[in-house]
């Protein structure tokens, strides 16, 4: 099979789907693949090491005319009207909060794998955990950036110092992402307390951190309590392959000490703050309703070499079999519970629900 490896061209988008290590796996299997000039070039992975493990260094215009496009982010614009019928796209989608872009994808008849609906034998969701994993840790330093005064916070230091109490965070789901950041925080002495409405994964997080992170139940209440002491917030709720729940009010917002932060990991997926929206690396911030509000929708471009190195790790396997049967989005049930549009149509049951195709 032909396989395109596109540069990305998403807002300080520097990681790449491929590595050169990778090219070099599906040669061997008999693939070709086809990697646009100066890809991997911004994290130090050369058009020649490409080319040394067997890939063919293309124009854009040849990349995206390959049979499978394997990216990292979503299609943008420019991206989009170079698709084609009878191709298959695997990449992160997030469809649910791009009801747009499915319908495009539907009607140009792209096969759309989503990276982050895949799942194993156990239900987890491989191809999204690494970049939560990432995005979780660097909230917590978004957050820290969006407390200086030169960004419009309110100038608090989170690990304190002696004789002054640290600031106080609060973070909305104890899922990977939820979990990563409460590690960041936790370890820089913050005051650190975690919403979830799964008991075990509260009583899991209690027995491991062993008093040091605060958690409580997700319900309206405790939310409000929680979220309108807190210097900063960060939204971590995710439902698979559907929209991020609105867990955060104006309201709420209003409450909060003028100057604190919200870092809404969950944009996009929608977001969880009725007042959140996308917004890039190069402006990461916005100030509404004297919150500074932090919604970069591709946090792990920051760190592009290791998101890069982590991400390929777990999704060469799964482009492996895809590559060498295209039927594997039907018949092997991983990559059946990535598969989000087909022949024109949503696939995915929880995306469908969103955009109301059901």
């Amino acid at each position: 099979m032909n396989i395109g490896i596109p540069r990305e061209i998403k807002d300080h988008e520097y990681r790449v789907a491929l590595t050169p290590g990778g090219a070099k796996a599906l040669v061997a299997a008999g693939h070709t693949v086809c990697v646009e000039t100066a890809a991997g070039a911004a994290i130090g992975m050369t058009d020649a090491a490409y080319r040394a493990a067997g890939a063919r260094i293309v124009t854009p215009a040849e990349a995206w005319d390959c049979a499978l496009i394997f990216k990292v982010k979503e299609p943008q614009a420019a991206e989009v009207v170079r698709l084609r019928e009878g191709q298959i796209l695997f990449c992160y989608l997030h469809l649910a909060a791009a009801p747009e872009l499915a319908y495009e994808l539907m009607a140009r008849g792209v096969t759309a794998i989503a990276f982050e609906t895949v799942t194993d034998a156990a239900g987890h969701t491989p191809l999204l955990a690494p970049m939560s994993q990432i995005a979780g840790r660097l909230s917590i330093q978004m957050g820290m950036q969006a407390l200086e005064m030169k960004n419009g916070g309110r100038g608090v230091l989170l690990p304190g110092v002696p004789g002054v109490l640290p600031g106080r965070v609060v973070i909305l789901g104890g899922g990977v992402v939820g979990s990563h950041a409460a590690r960041i925080a936790i370890g820089l002495g913050a005051d650190t307390t975690l919403l979830d409405r799964d008991p075990e994964r509260l009583a899991a997080l209690d027995a491991h951190y062993e008093g040091r992170l605060k958690t409580r139940y997700a319900h309206t209440e405790n939310i409000a309590d929680s979220v309108t002491q807190a210097d900063l917030v960060v939204g971590a709720a995710y439902v698979h392959g559907r929209r991020a729940p609105r867990l955060i009010t104006r309201e709420l917002l209003r409450q909060m000490p003028p100057g604190a932060a919200l870092v809404d990991v969950s944009i996009d997926q929608g977001g969880t703050a009725e007042t959140s929206r996308p917004t890039t690396h190069s402006a990461p911030f916005y100030l509404e309703e004297g919150i500074v509000h932090a919604c970069v929708a591709n946090m792990p471009a920051a760190v592009a070499h290791t998101s890069t190195l982590a991400l390929a790790e777990v999704t060469l396997p799964y482009l492996l079999r895809l590559a060498a049967d295209p039927r594997a989005s039907l018949t092997d049930p991983g990559l059946a519970a990535g598969l989000n549009i087909a022949a024109g149509k949503i696939t995915h049951a929880g995306l469908a629900k969103d955009l109301g195709t059901h």
